[in-house]
């Protein structure tokens, strides 16, 4: 559905009533939900099951109302779509009111999702607020590294939240809200994961998943591949058709493969990485693929970042495991030599290598979820 299509409303279901509304806005939360979707389905086939998402959703069963991952955007870059976003939050609580599903599940994007969830409850339609939809979240927003009073004002507005990192339902412990730990997605057993480590594979250069940061990472992801001087071909992994315009718009010379993530070639076996921080930095990571986070946005968002943010790493690995599995070049810091260097030594530095296999193992344990309480066990007690 167009942008245009919003101010029109969002389509009704296609007859009978609402099990759950999943709002997401974000290829990797599209990625996540879809697994989520498809084992509550394998458990209940005739569960009804709307989504703003992406197509991932739509593949799993849900009935899309709206791709909102075509165009994820963050920082200052939101701003010029504020009336989009504020019409969309309308015609979400609208819909939401008007078809009464038992639940709707907000998954990350927290920008948008916290807004939806309190015009739920100032419209009297979440449980909450005496309704009958509960209004429940997967993914927590990262209240640990910013912003932490927000999860005060999650208390009044949620039902519930499932959380992926095994401490943050302490971060919530001085809150109503309940929290559980139902594991990370990426450790799941039947997960297939994008990548693998392979030593005698090629460089992945992963510059991430929005456009604006793409724009101006890939050209040095790009000059620091060509300063390490290696043999080996390189592969970058994109989520969409806007992001693949963006990478080719770099002109990448023929030795870089572009490939699509979770694409018919299956997962690519990789020696090193340069990785963008965010979610493939964490499957690189998973896979003891050895590798360097590095980030680069507009200056007024990263100032802004560092005000909000008070935590040592950006990358949620070297968070989990309190050391640098991977080293970290933001900003300024993210020259090509600097991150030639760090190719080098993955490629040519055994010790770093079984370093970087000994910190996934422990990631790996750190993340799985408890016996019998992944995601879809969470959801599928909340829908009962």
């Amino acid at each position: 559905m167009s942008e245009l299509a919003l101010h029109e409303g969002l389509a009704a279901p296609h007859g009978g009533s609402v099990d759950l509304l999943i709002v997401v806005g974000e290829h990797s939360g599209d990625e996540h939900s879809a697994k989520l979707v498809r084992e509550l389905r394998s458990r209940n086939p005739d569960l009804r099951v709307y989504a703003l998402g992406g197509p991932r959703l739509a593949g799993a069963g849900a009935q899309l109302l709206v791709d909102l991952t075509a165009n994820s955007t963050m920082g200052f870059a939101v701003l010029s779509k504020i009336s989009y976003y504020r019409t969309l939050i309308a015609d979400v609580v609208r819909w939401i009111g008007l078809h009464q599903p038992k639940a709707v599940c907000f998954v990350d994007s927290s920008g948008l999702n916290l807004r939806i969830a309190k015009g739920l409850f100032e419209q009297g339609f979440s449980t909450k607020a005496g309704g009958k939809t509960k209004a429940l979240y997967f993914i927590s927003p990262q209240i640990w590294a910013s912003r932490a009073g927000r999860r005060f004002e999650m208390a009044k507005h949620l039902d519930g939240l499932a959380a992926i990192f095994p401490f943050e339902p302490a971060v919530y412990a001085d809150t109503s809200l309940p929290v559980e730990f139902v594991g990370h997605p990426f450790v799941a057993p039947d997960y297939v994961a994008p990548v693998s480590f392979d030593p005698n594979g090629p460089v992945l250069l992963l510059p991430g998943s929005r456009k604006q940061v793409v724009t101006r990472l890939f050209p040095v992801l790009l000059e620091a591949y060509r300063q390490s001087r290696t043999h080996r071909p390189a592969v970058v992994l994109y989520p969409s058709d806007a992001i693949l315009a963006t990478l080719q718009a770099a002109k990448p010379p023929a030795k870089v493969e572009l490939r699509r993530t979770h694409g018919a070639d299956g997962p690519v076996a990789a020696s090193a990485v340069l990785t963008a921080s965010g979610t493939m930095s964490m499957h690189c990571a998973l896979a003891g693929i050895p590798g360097a986070i590095t980030y680069r946005t507009d200056w007024l968002t990263y100032l802004l970042g560092r005000m909000l943010v008070k935590v040592e790493y950006i990358g949620i690995a070297n968070l989990l495991l309190k050391t640098p599995m991977y080293p970290e070049f933001i900003q300024g810091a993210a020259k090509p030599e600097a991150l030639a260097a760090q190719l080098r030594e993955c490629l040519d530095s055994p010790r770093r290598v079984e370093q970087t296999k000994a910190d996934a193992a422990k990631l790996q344990a750190l993340l799985r979820a408890p016996s019998k309480n992944t995601a879809a066990d969470w959801l599928a007690k909340q829908l009962a």
